[in-house]
């Protein structure tokens, strides 16, 4: 006679090795839009840069002038 909780418990870890698969290829195509998101953002974040460089060099500029007119 075969224990019946050993035949549960083989039940339920193949269900959960199933579950962990697909979990694991989801993960893995989650990352691959992540990566491609980042790729075409690349210009943006080059932009946003410059653009908060500026603007530091624009407040460093507007307070020597300050210093200056005092």
């Amino acid at each position: 006679m075969e224990n019946p909780h050993a035949e549960r418990q083989a039940v339920l870890i193949e269900r959960i090795t199933k579950n962990a698969d697909k979990c694991t290829e989801v993960i893995l195509e989650l990352n691959h839009c992540v990566e491609e998101i980042l790729q075409a953002n690349t210009h943006v974040k080059i932009a946003a840069d410059l653009v908060t460089k500026y603007h530091k060099n624009v407040q460093y500029n507007i307070e020597a002038m300050k210093g200056k007119d005092a």
